[in-house]
């Protein structure tokens, strides 16, 4: 797993290595403009623009969102990253803080149309995926909802057949999503595949 250190060294090549990989159809990447594009549409698409991003990187998204006039929180751990995605989105409220240990407090106060995570929850283990996750829906006003982004995959055999076919390239530190496994937790969840190895879980806000 990359610390904090880890990706402000990644910070500035970060753009370019995910491009890399996407465009050679490669794991861990592959998919990552679909997964990206469902996203933004998805976001715009809804009747509310207020977006928090948990581990927003560079703002590769959210910088896009902002642009279309989207009001945009964030959370990230890495410093780097939140100084180049501030300078991109100067009117942004972005804070610093490890997202394994929850949402940070200046964050709780708000409520948000759409909250979006993109290749980061992958850092945290299922268990507590799920506890994030619940932790998230609360702060969604209603009709909000959560999308998360990232290397995922429908059942567990289909990982195991990527990771598999990944061989020596495959990072053990990362535990992915596995949408059947998931969704016993959340039954209103939803599966868009990107590629093999990628895809978008959509978990609405519920009426109950």
């Amino acid at each position: 797993m990359l610390n904090a250190t880890g990706f402000n060294l990644w910070a500035d090549g970060y753009d370019k290595s995910v491009g890399l990989s996407d465009e050679s159809g490669t794991y861990p990447f592959a998919g990552y403009r679909k997964v990206l594009n469902r996203i933004y549409n998805g976001v715009l698409s809804g009747n509310g623009k207020t977006v928090l991003d948990i581990g927003f990187g560079t703002g590769t998204l959210t910088t896009k969102l902002y642009d279309r006039g989207c009001v945009i929180y964030g959370q990230d751990f890495s410093q780097r990253m939140i100084d180049l995605a501030q300078a991109k989105m100067p009117q942004a409220h972005l804070y610093q803080g490890d997202f394994s240990t929850g949402v940070v407090d200046a964050l709780k106060g708000q409520r948000y149309d759409a909250i979006i995570a993109t290749y980061s929850l992958h850092h945290l283990s299922d268990e507590d995926k799920s506890a994030f996750l619940k932790e998230l829906l609360p702060l969604l006003n209603d009709g909000g909802t959560i999308y998360i982004g990232d290397v995922a995959f429908q059942t567990r055999e289909e990982l195991n057949a990527c990771r598999k076919q990944a061989g020596d390239g495959w990072d053990n530190d990362e535990i992915y999503f596995v949408y059947d496994e998931l969704k016993a937790v959340f039954s209103n969840l939803i599966f868009e595949p990107c590629s093999d190895c990628a895809g978008v879980l959509i978990l609405p806000k519920s009426d109950r």
